[in-house]
C-alpha cells in the first residue's frame, strides 16, 4: 500500500494548507476528521484487494499459479509458459485466463491489470524485450477478444531476460521454461460489483431455470 500512503501523505498536508486558510493553523477537530476519512478509505481499499485475493485463491487452486500480494497490488504469477522463441498462447493455459477474466470482468469492472512479459537468459536483450511484449500482447488480447475484458483495463509491459525476475537464472532452452512466462498483476482492485438478487418466489408456475 506504499503508493497509496504517499498520495494520503501528500493529500493531507494540502488539506492542512487548505483548513488553514489565512489563520495559519488547522482546527484539531478538522485535522482529526480528515486523518479518519483518509485511514477509512485506506482500510476499505485493503479489504477490497483481501477480497479480490480470497476469491483468486479460490477458484485458481487447480492451476499451477501463485497468487501474492504486494505493495497494494494482487500478483497472479506464472499464467502462462512459452515454447522457445515463441510467444503463441498454449491452449492450456486458456482455463486460467477465462477464470480471470470472467472474475474480473463481472465483480471488479474498474480494476487495472498489467501482463508482464518475460523470456529466458538466451538472445540479446533487446531482442527478449520485444519477445516479452510479443508474450504480454497475445495474453492481453486473449483476456480482451476471448475473455470480454475492457482493453482499456489491461495494459502490457515487458521484463525480457531481466536476471532479477527470472525463476531459474541464467537458464534457457529446456532448462528455462519457468523463465518463458506471463504473470499478471491487478494494480487496483476497485469497488465489487454485488451479485444480482436472487429472485423472489412469488412467481409461482414458472419453470425451474438451469
Amino acid at each position: 500500500m506504499r503508493s497509496y500512503q504517499r498520495f494520503a501523505y501528500v493529500s493531507l498536508a494540502v488539506l492542512a494548507v487548505g483548513l488553514g486558510g489565512c489563520q495559519g493553523y488547522v482546527k484539531k477537530a478538522d485535522f482529526d476528521a480528515a486523518i479518519g476519512e483518509l485511514r477509512a478509505n485506506q482500510q476499505k481499499q485493503q479489504q477490497e484487494i483481501d477480497g479480490l485475493t480470497q476469491t483468486m485463491q479460490q477458484h485458481f487452486a487447480q492451476y499451477d499459479a501463485k497468487i501474492a500480494q504486494l505493495n497494494g497490488r494482487i500478483h497472479v504469477d506464472t499464467v502462462s509458459h512459452f515454447a522457445f522463441n515463441d510467444a503463441t498462447l498454449r491452449d492450456q493455459d486458456k482455463p486460467l485466463l477465462d477464470d480471470f477474466a470472467k472474475i474480473m470482468s463481472k465483480n471488479y469492472p474498474q480494476a487495472v491489470v498489467t501482463v508482464e512479459g518475460f523470456t529466458d537468459a538466451a538472445g540479446s536483450a533487446s531482442y527478449n524485450m520485444q519477445l516479452g511484449r510479443k508474450r504480454a500482447n497475445a495474453v492481453r488480447d486473449y483476456l480482451v477478444n476471448t475473455g470480454g475484458m475492457s482493453a482499456d483495463q489491461v495494459r502490457t509491459v515487458s521484463y525480457g531476460k531481466s536476471v532479477n525476475r527470472q525463476v531459474l537464472k541464467g537458464k534457457s532452452g529446456e532448462a528455462g521454461e519457468p523463465n518463458r512466462r506471463v504473470s499478471l498483476v491487478v494494480d487496483f482492485a476497485g469497488a465489487q460489483t454485488p451479485e444480482p438478487a436472487s429472485p423472489t418466489s412469488s412467481s409461482q408456475g414458472s419453470a425451474p431455470q438451469g
